[in-house]
């Protein structure tokens, strides 16, 4: 069964054709700049074929000329992958935003279609543009081939109401759905379970925190595989800071801000979601590998910025230690959990309280993709480095739904 993975962003395609039967990725690649011009020698466009990359530019004015640009490259070319687009068997969609109408994947129908819309208001930025993808592909490959949604929010779903509600009025949870989601489900379910294999472990018998760190990050404590807590709330700003996020932050400073400043919401949406976290503190700097280059030359706001960072995810860690009543595994992963040697090692250092002593030698010869563990396998708690693999989550699912057709 092949099975096409698909991850639209509101001016991007990013996609996976995936090989079911050995779980191998056939092609990837991504499309940049949807309904945007195109300045000389940009390329937008990326695809990967056996591990070999190819780069072009072309403007690309909606979704659908996207992903009919996807379609060529997988079946035109000497680089092509497929004959044919009866090959393709099912396609897989990322969709943030799934409410509390959805606790796991399903085939996309009218009414899931109508749902996801509806639901937009508490994802604007991206559940518009996951259904794009998927009516970009309707449009394409036509309504006998089946579309999965996979949310983002489906995994956090067994939170209990102590953890998922705020201190709110309650009518603003029935009445407009106000309340913790969480994000990145995806790949904290996939974490936990490769966390769980690599241990030799049974799921349902451990206590697990999966750090995925990367310019959004969240954190989620999965107690016998199901998520206990997380740390992005009603909207993936909240939890620690990150490349640009502001993070959890004191409620009066939103109000203090529009006060003072003389703010619209809006505006304070756009200082704390683009303005704020890594960035703000560093001085411009949001992306890890430039906070890294500029505290290796001794500057002091790079380093001050790690040194929150660290903290405050080592503040979540003990808080789920808590709340589970103890911890069997923390793993990192993501951009930065699994690249970031030095962010990994701060927030290490924190956690003596629970026996753990990392070894700083596999923690720096680490790199991205790679699978480590820190501490030893006699150890109380474990801390490991894992690759995470969204797509081919999404992809798993797919496959299952669409067996169940059958």
């Amino acid at each position: 069964m092949k099975i096409l993975v698909i991850n639209c962003g509101s001016s991007s395609l990013k996609f996976q054709l995936i090989d079911m039967d050995n779980e191998s990725v056939i092609c990837k690649g991504s499309i940049e700049r949807i309904g945007l011009p195109i300045s000389g020698g940009e390329n937008n466009i990326i695809y990967k074929v056996n591990g070999e990359g190819f780069i072009s530019d072309k403007e690309v004015p909606t979704h659908v000329d996207a992903f009919n640009t996807v379609i060529e490259l997988m079946t035109q070319g000497e680089h092509k992958v497929l004959d044919s687009l009866k090959e393709i068997d099912a396609v897989g969609h990322r969709v943030v935003q799934g409410g509390d109408r959805y606790t796991k994947s399903v085939i996309i129908d009218e009414k899931v279609e109508k749902d996801i819309e509806e639901l937009s208001p508490l994802a604007p930025l991206h559940n518009p543009a996951n259904l794009q993808g998927y009516r970009a592909c309707l449009a394409v490959l036509g309504p006998n081939v089946p579309q999965i949604a996979v949310f983002d929010t489906a995994f956090h779903s067994t939170m209990p109401p102590m953890a998922y509600l705020y201190a709110l009025p309650y009518e603003y949870y029935e009445k407009y759905g106000i309340r913790r989601y969480g994000f990145h489900g995806t790949s904290h379910r996939y974490i936990s379970n490769r966390c769980a294999e690599f241990m030799g472990e049974k799921i349902e018998k451990l206590k697990i925190i999966t750090c995925h760190l990367g310019n959004g990050s969240s954190i989620a404590a999965v107690k016998f595989g199901k998520v206990f807590d997380t740390s992005m709330g009603f909207t993936p700003l909240d939890g620690f800071m990150m490349g640009t996020r502001s993070g959890g932050i004191d409620p009066s400073v939103v109000t203090y801000l529009q006060e003072k400043l003389n703010l619209s919401p809006h505006q304070v949406d756009e200082i704390l979601n683009k303005e704020s976290g890594v960035s703000a503190i560093s001085g411009g700097y949001s992306d890890d590998r430039d906070v890294v280059a500029m505290q290796n030359q001794g500057n002091q706001r790079a380093i001050l910025a790690h040194e929150m960072q660290a903290y405050q995810i080592a503040k979540y860690i003990g808080s789920y230690v808590a709340a589970m009543n103890g911890v069997d595994a923390i793993v990192f992963t993501g951009g930065i959990g699994e690249n970031g040697f030095w962010l990994r090692s701060k927030i290490c250092s924190y956690l003596g309280f629970l026996g753990i002593e990392i070894n700083q030698s596999v923690n720096h010869k680490t790199v991205k993709g790679a699978e480590a563990e820190l501490t030893s396998p006699t150890d109380d708690v474990r801390v490991f480095i894992l690759a995470t693999n969204e797509e081919l989550m999404i992809a798993r699912d797919t496959k299952s739904i669409v067996e169940k057709l059958k």
